[in-house]
């Protein structure tokens, strides 16, 4: 059918190059060269066409190539009508077989036919193929040049019939013109023009979009019931290009983030190139993210240390398939094992550790205090004092914002951890650093992942009180600020980063539902659980009596501390091991308490203590 149709374009082709060379009207002296050219050109273009195989191709997979195909079997047909032109006039014809005229018309004729005709078969396949549903009214925000490729692949890629009414832009000069046959609407218009013409889907197709300015563009369409979706950044398409597949519904972490945060790119550079590099607790949220942006530094080594097998597994398929150059040593380890630790140490010698691993999880910990000390306030101690002994330069400890007037056992022990930290820069060798920051988004037990598994299954949503907030940062952007205070931090300070403004999780919840296209009420339920042992409502970064003094970033402040004495923090890490002989909780949490007084327990068993 392919072949028939090529030969009858062809047909057509040469009668209609006749018809315009001669206005329409071929004279009666011209029979014979129309009759002599016809069977002349059509006989040469049926024979190339089966040669090269021209009908084989599947004609609504057409494209580009297939196009360039056909340019090159035309043209090199129509060379050869001009070599036999040239041929015939110099031999007893002593004319021209076809006019030059004609092969020029019959070339452009057919070349245009043979593709348009092809156009047209993938066309109609791609719309005859779409399941017979209604059209999605989709807009698309973003008039640039991501919003075309948006515009096409959502067109040309839809398994379901979309139809793309236009786009939205924040530029006025692009308002109320036209980009690729659909209307750029100014953003004023948002809301009437998306209630006008019934739009079920928006596309953010803007790869620069402020976080703030996504917000208030997702609060609009929860608002009237449309779904929004994002197109990914340009670094992530296949192959340069964008599939439909990529475009994804906006989750919360979109909403959360903030503005991307700028380095100290030449002094981290500087700090971390052909360095010795030891992340604890590596295979973790964030210490596998401090992993990811230190290798992108060409350290000399990079040492990951975690107890965990499989994780840490995983973390070396992950960064050795991206950069198979990277000197690396994956160890598996326990840092509470002071030997084990020690023999890291002495045979790679680190230039700088950034120490992450802990246990974190609060009503987790206010069940095993032992534990939590353990790890939380004896690892740290392990690895700091082999940081002294083995002259690194800097130690960085990642601490958290509920070391802050603690109110449970993981809080108190992050804070004494913080507090031995700082006793050893008395020693004037190694510069040890600290770091706070809150909860930090997709981390392993945050609450957004939580919240999307009870989503998934239905419901309802857990929430502990419906008062409770919290701080949020991304997992990169908090390790930015990690690298960041490491480098600019000269020993002894405790660096706390601006999380923005505290979220109801309540408010969270309710905003993730709206996300998932569910009705609060109607399709899942909120509970309230009340609060887990050791939780309080709100976290905060800084203790009463802390002030904050500023750096050279605005979103990195340096806490000013009390400061302990170096002998009474070694009599409270020695009594501390003492318990964890006797396995004594209580006097475990004594202990922290006496040493901590802004130590307040809530919702726990260990309130008495208090009152005591």
């Amino acid at each position: 059918m392919v072949f028939f149709m090529d030969a009858l374009i062809v047909v057509f082709s040469i009668t209609t190059a006749f018809m315009l060379r001669f206005n329409f009207h071929i004279p009666e002296d011209h029979y014979e060269v129309f009759k002599q050219a016809f069977i002349f050109i059509l006989v040469f273009r049926i024979i190339s066409f089966y040669a090269f195989k021209m009908h084989e191709g599947i004609i609504q997979y057409a494209s580009t190539q297939d196009a360039t195909r056909i340019f090159l079997i035309l043209f090199g047909g129509s060379v050869i009508f001009s070599i036999a032109n040239v041929i015939s006039a110099q031999t007893s014809l002593d004319r021209h077989i076809i006019p030059y005229s004609i092969i020029i018309l019959e070339f452009i004729t057919s070349l245009l036919f043979l593709v348009s005709y092809r156009v047209f078969v993938k066309i109609a396949y791609a719309e005859l193929s779409k399941p017979h549903a209604a059209y999605h009214n989709v807009m698309i925000f973003g008039a640039g040049e991501a919003g075309i490729i948006t515009k096409r692949a959502l067109e040309t890629e839809g398994k379901s019939k979309v139809k793309v009414l236009g786009f939205f832009d924040d530029e006025q000069k692009k308002s109320n013109s036209r980009l690729d046959g659909v209307s750029i609407y100014p953003t004023g218009k948002i809301e009437e023009v998306m209630v006008e013409k019934q739009v079920e889907q928006l596309v953010l197709a803007i790869q620069n979009l402020s976080p703030i300015r996504k917000q208030e563009i997702v609060d609009i369409c929860m608002e009237l019931g449309i779904e929004v979706l994002n197109v990914p950044p340009v670094m992530s398409w296949i192959n340069g290009e964008l599939s439909l597949k990529q475009i994804r519904s906006i989750k919360i972490e979109d909403l959360l983030g903030r503005d991307e945060i700028k380095l100290s790119m030449d002094k981290l550079q500087n700090d971390l190139k052909e360095k010795v590099v030891l992340v604890s607790g590596a295979a973790g949220s964030i210490g596998s993210e401090i992993v990811r942006q230190v290798s992108a530094f060409k350290p000399a080594l990079l040492i990951m240390i975690d107890q965990a097998e499989s994780p840490l597994f995983q973390l070396e398929i992950d960064l050795l398939g991206k950069n198979k150059n990277l000197p690396t040593e994956f160890i598996l380890a326990d840092v509470t094992d002071k030997n084990r630790i020690q023999a890291i140490f002495a045979k790679y010698k680190p230039h700088y550790v950034f120490h992450a691993a802990a246990y974190k999880h609060v009503p987790m910990m206010e069940r095993n205090p032992m534990e939590a000390v353990r790890v939380n306030v004896l690892g740290t101690q392990n690895l700091a004092d082999l940081s002294l002994k083995f002259n690194v330069h800097k130690f960085v400890m990642i601490s958290t914002d509920k070391a802050v007037n603690p109110t449970n056992v993981m809080g108190a022990s992050k804070r004494f951890a913080e507090i031995y930290v700082q006793s050893l820069n008395q020693q004037n060798k190694t510069q040890y650093i600290i770091t706070r920051f809150g909860n930090v988004l997709g981390s392993n037990g945050s609450v957004i992942p939580l919240f999307e598994k009870q989503i998934a299954n239905g419901g309802p949503i857990t929430v502990t009180h419906p008062d409770i907030t919290r701080f949020f940062m991304t997992i990169p952007e908090a390790c930015r600020l990690v690298l960041e205070a490491g480098s600019m931090g000269n020993g002894g300070e405790v660096f706390v980063f601006d999380m923005g403004s505290s979220v109801k999780i309540v408010d969270l919840a309710k905003k993730m539902i709206a996300l998932s296209g569910l009705e609060l009420g109607k399709d899942i339920q909120i509970k309230y659980t009340g609060l887990r042992p050791g939780e309080k409502l709100f976290e905060e970064l800084l203790n009463k009596e802390e002030n904050t003094k500023a750096t050279h970033h605005k979103k990195i402040l340096i806490a000013q501390v009390q400061a302990y004495k170096r002998e009474d923090v070694l009599v409270a890490s020695t009594e501390f091991r003492n318990s964890l002989v006797t396995q004594d909780a209580t006097h475990m949490v004594k202990l922290l308490k006496q040493m901590i007084p802004e130590y307040k327990s809530e919702n726990s068993v260990y309130e008495d203590l208090d009152k005591a």
